[in-house]
Parts: C-alpha cells; sequence; structure tokens
C-alpha cells in the first residue's frame, strides 16, 4: 500500500509528488499516457505573479519563491531564466493602470518598476513607437514545462498509460480491472477530474505559435495591459498580446482563449486576430519566421479558481482547474495538498481553494 497515489502526471501531479516524496512519503503516481505530455506541454512556461485578487496575489507570489528557491537546483535542460514581465501601456489611461498595479504589487512584496515611454523602448526597442510606457516586474521567471516535470518525478514510481477509472476510499480502480491502494489519493488530472469527481472543470482553448530562434528580439516576457479583462470572459472568445522569450531564442506568442468544447482544431479567426496584435505591438515579426502553431485546453472552473485541498473524504484530495497559470502555482499547490495530509496549516490561506465550496454551493460562475 501506497502512502500516496497521485493520478494525473503534468506539472499540477508532479508537483504534488515531488512535494510528497520530500516529506518521506511512498508516492505512485499513474498517467494516462505520458508524463508531461497534455497540457503541460501545450502551454507557455511562465512563472508570473498577479493581481487579479488578493488572494491570487499572494498565491502566485509565493509560488513563484518557491520556483525561485527550485531554479538553483534545476539542470539546463529546464530552460529557467528570469526575463521578467513587462506590462505595456498604450496610452495615459493604460498607464494609470500600471501605476495601479505597481502600488499593488509593491504593498506584497514584489520587485517591480514603472517605465516611461523612451525606458519601454531602452528595454524592448522592437516594440512599436508610441507607447506610453509600462510597468516591469523584475523578478518573473520562464521554464520549459516537460522537463521540469520530469526532474520533478526522477525519483518517484510512475506508471505510464494507466487509465484511473474510478475511486473508492483509499482505492483507485484501473482500466484492466486491477486496483491500488493508498492511504491518500490526490486527483490532479486536469479536464480528467470530472470523470472521477463529481467537479466541475471545463476546457478553455488557446492558441500558440512558436517562432525560429531570435535571440534578443525580445528580452522579457511582454503583455498588453488590457490582458486580464480580455482573458476571462466566460461565454466570449477573446485574444490579447503576449509574446514569451525561452532561454534558447526562441519566442512564443499568445494568447487567445475560447469554450469551444472539446474541439481542438485551429480557429483561424482566433489565430488571425492573435497574430494581428502580436504584429501591432512587434511590428518586426512580420520578418521572423514560425515554425508551428497549436491550440492546448486549459482546464478551467466555473468561478476561476481551482480545487485545492481535500474533497468529501479525508483521504481524497484534488489539485485541478489551474487553467492557465498551471506551471505558475503548481508548486504552491503541491505545499497546500501536502501541508493538509500531514495535518499542518499551510503558509498562506488555502479556504479559498477548497473544492467543497461546490458541495456548499458558493460556486459562482465568472463573468
Amino acid at each position: 500500500m501506497f502512502d500516496s497515489i497521485v493520478i494525473g502526471g503534468g506539472i499540477i501531479g508532479a508537483a504534488c509528488a515531488a512535494e510528497l516524496k520530500k516529506r518521506g512519503q511512498n508516492v505512485l503516481v499513474l498517467d494516462s499516457s505520458q508524463p508531461g505530455t497534455g497540457v503541460t506541454a501545450a502551454c507557455m512556461g511562465h512563472v508570473v505573479v498577479m493581481d487579479d485578487s488578493p488572494s491570487m496575489l499572494q498565491f502566485t507570489r509565493y509560488s513563484r519563491d518557491l520556483w525561485t528557491e527550485l531554479s538553483k537546483e534545476l539542470p539546463d535542460n529546464c530552460e529557467d531564466f528570469m526575463p521578467g514581465t513587462l506590462w505595456v501601456a498604450e496610452d495615459d489611461e493604460e498607464m494609470l493602470e500600471a501605476v495601479r498595479k505597481k502600488q499593488i504589487f509593491e504593498q506584497a512584496g514584489v520587485n517591480c518598476e514603472i517605465v516611461d515611454c523612451e525606458d519601454i523602448l531602452n528595454l524592448e526597442p522592437n516594440l512599436k513607437k508610441g507607447l506610453a510606457g509600462g510597468l516591469r516586474i523584475c523578478e518573473d521567471r520562464v521554464v520549459y514545462p516537460t522537463n521540469c516535470v520530469r526532474y520533478l518525478l526522477r525519483d518517484i514510481e510512475v506508471r505510464t498509460n494507466c487509465k484511473v477509472t474510478g475511486i473508492e476510499k483509499n482505492k483507485v480502480k484501473l482500466a484492466d480491472g486491477s486496483s491500488l491502494s493508498a492511504e491518500n489519493i490526490i486527483v490532479a488530472s486536469g479536464l480528467g477530474t470530472t470523470a472521477l469527481v463529481d467537479l466541475p472543470v471545463v476546457p478553455k482553448k488557446g492558441h500558440l505559435a512558436i517562432t525560429q530562434r531570435y535571440p534578443g528580439f525580445v528580452n522579457h516576457q511582454i503583455i498588453e495591459l488590457g490582458y486580464i479583462k480580455k482573458a476571462h470572459g466566460a461565454t466570449s472568445a477573446s485574444t490579447a498580446f503576449n509574446i514569451q522569450p525561452r532561454k534558447n531564442g526562441q519566442m512564443i506568442l499568445g494568447s487567445s482563449r475560447e469554450y469551444s468544447g472539446d474541439d481542438k482544431s485551429i480557429n483561424q479567426n482566433i489565430l488571425e486576430e492573435m497574430l494581428k496584435k502580436s504584429v501591432y505591438f512587434l511590428p518586426g515579426l512580420k520578418k521572423l519566421k514560425c515554425l508551428r502553431v497549436w491550440t492546448g485546453m486549459r482546464p478551467s472552473t466555473p468561478d476561476g479558481i481551482p480545487y485545492i485541498g481535500r474533497f468529501k473524504d479525508d483521504n481524497l484530495f484534488i489539485c485541478a482547474g489551474h487553467e492557465g497559470l498551471g506551471i505558475t502555482t503548481s508548486l504552491a499547490s503541491a505545499k497546500i495538498i501536502s501541508a493538509q495530509i500531514h495535518g499542518e496549516k499551510p503558509e498562506i490561506d488555502d479556504s479559498h481553494y477548497s473544492p467543497n465550496r461546490v458541495l456548499a454551493g458558493e460556486l459562482v460562475h465568472e463573468h
């Protein structure tokens, strides 16, 4: 019998397994395919502090600090580096938003600075002329998620192509008719969560494009200040400018959000709009070569808040529904799960993320 079985070998499941292993547990990870090849492989690798809400600011700041500590031991193939994030403002109204965000970030101890119209072009010469300025978050990071998964799972037993069909108390049922037992069961299977427990998790499709290697074309992850309001609409599709440099010189362009059910096909209209915005902010992109375009299905919850913690039974835990912040918040999510399993109080307030809010009828749809 294992101490803990983690269902799902993406970045969330890998982080949970690694944290429990560090605490001395005998951990088994079950993945329906290969670890790190699902949503984790389809996403950007940003590790960013976000101020959507006070709880999200605390959550992402805590997790980014954990990534900064982990970066000291990550191998080179995890491509960890710290370009920072540059939020760009087109006009005076958006500059007011940059100043507001700076005040919030500084109160949380986040290293950041306002940049004016001249500074922003010194930092990023390929940006369009005439921008009002922006906000630079100095210590945000970028990683290569798939290899981070491999590193986190390096000393942990993993069973691949292993489909879980059901969960009973202290037991998981497998597609081949067998079952496995553990003191604790952690469901970290993203969109597969709804097949195992009665919790709503829905796919939110996103488009990404990756370029050939152009070192130095951008120096930061760059995001338009209108990103947040465009990213979280519950029913309509949206696009926003977001570009991320990789350590190898490639760039990943985003982003879009679209409720499309299980349809993973490329929406040409959405893609064209997304790329048009990228070229608007970075005109020189028109001359660069794109290697490929793909979509990924982010696991989202109706209220936009992930499920993290004990669910119903004492031995059943959920860690799912992180939508576009799974890489960033994976390490903090694992800390919360581990603390609950060990009967400890997490370092941050975890009440906001309890999956039991669904049972209590407290889940409010985002809008």
